[in-house]
């Protein structure tokens, strides 16, 4: 398995893919793809039961991945095509017409890697815990895992499903959030406060854990954690940047939906090592 270092380099191509793919389709939202680069990684790369010579939709057998916050698919597409899941060069048709990587994943491309349709944001987690239970019917002892946005946890549904999967004990489900405190309107606190999200989910029954999500040891040990939590869910809250990697990114909500012009674009991969080789 890869070393964490070795993490941190092909996050960073990750990085200058998100911002090229962006970039060439004149649209997209790179803020959150690029503070999810270390989860993404992480998963495909360390984490997950999966083998993407032999993508299959009903995913037995294999750990499964749900992008919830499905418009930051630009770091889900970097992360498949790097893993092996189809060919690199394919990175460069993001958002274009006919393409296969369109801007919210979507199954009916048959884009390997990509098992539902995802960007209505609140409806993720529903559909996890629906996989987490099929396996538990199936003996099948493989992990389900969902990533959902902090501004997400605004929709009904999310409660729900979190209701739900404590009621039931899906303790083979593990969620992450992407705390970074932006929505596309500006600042969370200002749009809709969530307060101390850690307690809500603490008292809708499910354990809680907290990290520093641009930080591989510490995304590792809580991974680790939750797949030997018993008897409930577990919700990983990663205290994240959007943006990071780019000093010019981060922190701030203007860069969740905005793509960078020529200029922009060179600054920002200036800051990036070119690990893996760009497509």
């Amino acid at each position: 398995m890869p070393e964490h270092k070795e993490l941190e380099r092909i996050a960073s191509q990750v990085r200058r893919d998100v911002l090229r793919m962006v970039h060439g389709a004149k649209g997209g939202h790179p803020g959150g793809a690029l503070g999810c680069a270390e989860l993404f990684v992480l998963l495909y790369f360390k984490v997950m039961k999966h083998n993407p010579a032999k993508f299959s939709m009903d995913g037995i057998g294999e750990d499964i991945f749900i992008l919830s916050n499905g418009h930051i698919s630009a770091g889900l597409y970097s992360t498949l095509a790097r893993a092996g899941y189809f060919p690199v060069k394919e990175l460069a048709t993001h958002r274009k017409i006919n393409s296969r990587l369109q801007g919210h994943p979507t199954p009916h491309a048959h884009l390997e890697g990509v098992r539902i349709a995802s960007g209505s944001l609140g409806q993720g987690l529903s559909v996890g815990i629906g996989a987490a239970q099929a396996k538990k019917l199936n003996n099948d002892n493989t992990n389900v895992f969902v990533l959902m946005g902090d501004g997400e946890q605004q929709e009904g549904q999310v409660w729900e499903a979190a209701m739900y999967a404590a009621h039931h004990k899906v303790d083979n489900l593990i969620a992450f959030i992407d705390y970074n405190g932006q929505q596309i309107d500006g600042p969370l606190k200002e749009v809709m406060d969530l307060g101390d999200l850690g307690l809500k989910y603490k008292a809708f029954g499910w354990e809680v854990i907290e990290v520093i999500g641009h930080e591989f040891a510490a995304l590792d040990d809580a991974i680790l954690v939750a797949k030997q939590t018993k008897g409930k869910p577990t919700v990983i809250l990663m205290k994240t940047n959007m943006g990071q990697g780019v000093d010019f990114m981060a922190g701030t909500h203007k860069w969740h939906g905005v793509a960078p012009n020529d200029d922009e674009l060179q600054r920002a991969l200036a800051q990036l090592e070119e690990t893996l080789g760009d497509y």
